[in-house]
C-alpha cells in the first residue's frame, strides 16, 4: 500500500510541475500567465459571492433564482472545505517542492481542497441547471472557466492536482444537491 501512494504522489508532483512550468520569452505563454494569473479570482470569494448576490438580486428569472442557489451553494460548499482544510494540514506545494513558482503573496493554509475550484463550480453548475435558452452558449463558457481557476490554482503553485480534483467534486455535488433541494418543495 505504501508503495501505490509513493507511486501516486510522484505522478502527482510530476502533473504538478508540468502544470506550473514557465516557459519565458514566448508571446502565447506571457498571454497564458496574464490569463491564468487573473482568472484565479474568479474562484475567489469576492468574486462568487458579490457576483451571485448581485445576479439573484437584479436578474429577471430564471437567472435570479440560479443566483441564489449559486450563493448559497458557494457558501454551503466551504463548509466542509474548512473543515477539511482544518484536519488535513496539507503543505501548499510551493511549500513543499523546491523548484514550484509561485504567486507573491501566496496563501499559506492547508492545500487540500482548493477552495476557489470549490468556489468556481459550485458558482457555475447552478447557473448550467437553470435551464436558460442560452445554455449552449454558456455551457463552453462555464466549462473554460471552471478549467482555467482549477489550472491556475497549480501554475501558481497554490494547489496539486488532487486539491483542484476534490474541490471541483464537493463544489459541483453541493450545487446538485442545493439545486434538488431547492426544488423539492415544489414538486410535493
Amino acid at each position: 500500500m505504501d508503495r501505490m501512494i509513493s507511486w501516486m504522489r510522484t505522478r502527482e508532483q510530476r502533473m504538478l510541475i508540468w502544470a506550473n512550468r514557465r516557459l519565458p520569452g514566448r508571446r502565447w505563454h506571457r498571454v497564458t500567465d496574464k490569463w491564468l494569473s487573473t482568472v484565479t479570482h474568479m474562484g475567489g470569494a469576492t468574486f462568487t459571492l458579490l457576483s451571485a448576490m448581485l445576479l439573484a438580486l437584479l436578474a429577471p428569472a430564471p437567472w435570479s433564482t440560479a443566483g441564489w442557489q449559486c450563493l448559497t451553494a458557494v457558501i454551503i460548499s466551504h463548509i466542509p472545505v474548512a473543515i477539511v482544510k482544518r484536519r488535513f494540514s496539507r503543505l501548499r506545494p510551493y511549500q513543499a517542492i523546491p523548484q514550484v513558482n509561485t504567486c507573491p503573496k501566496p496563501l499559506q493554509d492547508s492545500s487540500f481542497p482548493s477552495g476557489h475550484t470549490t468556489a468556481i463550480f459550485a458558482w457555475t453548475v447552478p447557473l448550467l441547471l437553470s435551464g436558460a435558452m442560452m445554455l449552449a452558449l454558456l455551457a463552453p463558457i462555464a466549462v473554460f472557466l471552471c478549467l482555467s481557476v482549477g489550472w491556475s490554482r497549480m501554475y501558481l503553485g497554490l494547489h496539486y492536482p488532487s486539491d483542484v480534483a476534490a474541490g471541483a467534486i464537493v463544489g459541483s455535488l453541493t450545487a446538485y444537491a442545493v439545486k434538488f433541494f431547492w426544488m423539492a418543495p415544489s414538486a410535493l
